[in-house]
């Protein structure tokens, strides 16, 4: 039992009576006192432990794609973040340089002249052109379609009845050019089956099965499989990986598409897991220098890493908006200081200038280390991640962000929220090969539908497509 003197000694006195008076109290009133005062410090304690269980609760409800790894497609649709320096509508700002229309080649010219002058005294005389004006049309869709009546006959001799076949090049019902277009609308534009037969019946007018439209996208995903591995070829090959990663669903599954971007092309892969197993499924061989997020498979990569400075923006951002001022501050701190060195990505610092932010930068490490809070987390987390926050300023080619590959995974996340994933092995794929090709070819600026139309060509004629615009 806790008694007077030993209450004195392991805390202030609390009581609102002196020593003398507690003394002159009853054993029995003095214990019960201890008890209760016992009992309210344990509720103080339990208060202070659900508060900061209320606040960290808070702090995820409160997290936005601004604050956290949150796509932005998560923030609520009242809360959305407003640029700096925006008027809030859409389009170009008043004042900025239009890129106006490409003059193409015609195919038609008329040269239109100015009507005689109004004083009617003379007829117009120097008529150079001083604009032309472009008129873009369709051309009308006629299918082409082409009838191949096979004829049996009978030998004379020995009787046998002989049959005519399809020439190789056309064993299928759709030719190259058609099979090519339903492959670039089911894949680059993410349309529908169903809405795939529906723009064929509207658009070019002929009726076209739903299990026949999956048939061509077969062939189609068939045809570009030289161009995947040889995309893969050249991403492993790469000095720098962007690599990141993103939920897929299979037969209502979860599976993860992961993509390997590079300056020139980007591979993606299906895999049922979120793991290091999957991610040397990716790489293989591979031993560039990495950029990722702070995911533990990345951080134990044995080569060089640089780690992605928006994450630790954004989770500084998140800090800085705490309700705790000493939390507050310490994100705000960080915000500033990686900013500054996110900027340095445009504009090198001087000697003195990384000289002055270094030692900022140590300083809070060091003042927040301790701390079992956010802010202490945030602090060991940039300390452990110190060598590979400024890659980036000593190795050409490498940016300060993995925004590269956050970009080349934002196609695939539309199309799953639109199909809901795939229902097979097979459909991944499809999504695997068609992503890497419409990825590459926007990094590369050529047209999609050209190769496609060049791949499903060769794959009927039996021979390698063109992938020389590859390299």
């Amino acid at each position: 039992m806790m008694t007077a003197s030993t209450h004195a000694e392991n805390t202030t006195w609390s009581f609102p009576f002196s020593q003398t008076e507690w003394d002159q109290t009853p054993g029995a009133v003095q214990t019960h006192l201890l008890s209760l005062q016992a009992q309210l410090h344990d509720l103080q304690q339990q208060h202070h432990q659900l508060q900061n269980q209320v606040d960290l609760l808070q702090g995820r409800l409160d997290q936005t794609s601004q604050t956290s790894s949150k796509p932005p497609s998560s923030d609520s649709p009242f809360k959305k973040p407003k640029r700096h320096g925006s008027s809030g509508k859409r389009g170009g700002r008043k004042g900025h340089p239009g890129s106006g229309p490409t003059l193409l080649e015609p195919t038609d010219v008329h040269s239109i002249y100015p009507g005689p002058c109004p004083c009617g005294q003379g007829e117009l005389i120097i008529l150079p052109p001083y604009h032309t004006h472009q008129v873009i049309e369709l051309p009308p869709i006629e299918m082409e379609i082409s009838h191949f009546v096979l004829h049996q006959g009978q030998c004379s001799g020995c009787g046998r009845l002989l049959k005519a076949e399809v020439p190789s090049a056309h064993t299928t019902g759709y030719g190259p050019r058609l099979t090519a277009l339903i492959g670039e609308l089911a894949a680059m534009h993410r349309s529908s089956r169903r809405l795939i037969q529906d723009f064929c019946h509207s658009v070019l007018q002929f009726p076209i099965s739903l299990g026949a439209v999956q048939k061509v996208i077969d062939r189609a995903s068939q045809a570009i499989l030289p161009h995947y591995e040889a995309i893969a070829t050249l991403a492993r090959q790469a000095p720098v990986g962007y690599i990141d990663e993103t939920p897929w669903y299979c037969h209502h599954t979860l599976h993860w598409l992961w993509t390997m971007a590079t300056d020139t092309v980007a591979l993606y892969l299906i895999h049922p897991n979120r793991s290091k197993e999957a991610f040397f499924a990716l790489i293989e061989d591979w031993q560039g220098l990495l950029v990722s997020d702070g995911y533990g498979v990345y951080q134990d990569w044995v080569n060089r890493r640089q780690t992605c400075l928006a994450h630790l923006i954004r989770t500084a951002r998140g800090l800085s908006e705490k309700r705790d001022p000493e939390l507050a501050a310490c994100g705000a701190w960080a915000l500033s200081e990686l900013q500054r060195l996110c900027h340095m990505a445009k504009a090198p610092p001087t000697g003195g200038e990384w000289n002055a932010w270094y030692a900022r930068f140590c300083n809070l490490i060091g003042q927040y280390h301790e701390r079992k809070d956010e802010a202490g987390r945030l602090a060991r987390r940039l300390q452990r991640e110190m060598a590979s926050l400024w890659v980036f300023l000593v190795e050409h080619g490498v940016e300060p962000t993995n925004n590269r590959a956050e970009r080349a995974l934002r196609f695939g996340v539309l199309w799953r929220k639109g199909s809901h994933g795939t229902a097979s092995e097979k459909g991944n794929r499809w999504v695997e090969r068609s992503l890497s090709l419409r990825q590459t070819c926007r990094q590369l600026g050529q047209s999609t539908y050209g190769v496609l139309v060049d791949a499903v060509t060769s794959l009927f004629g039996g021979r390698q497509p063109d992938l020389s615009w590859l390299y």
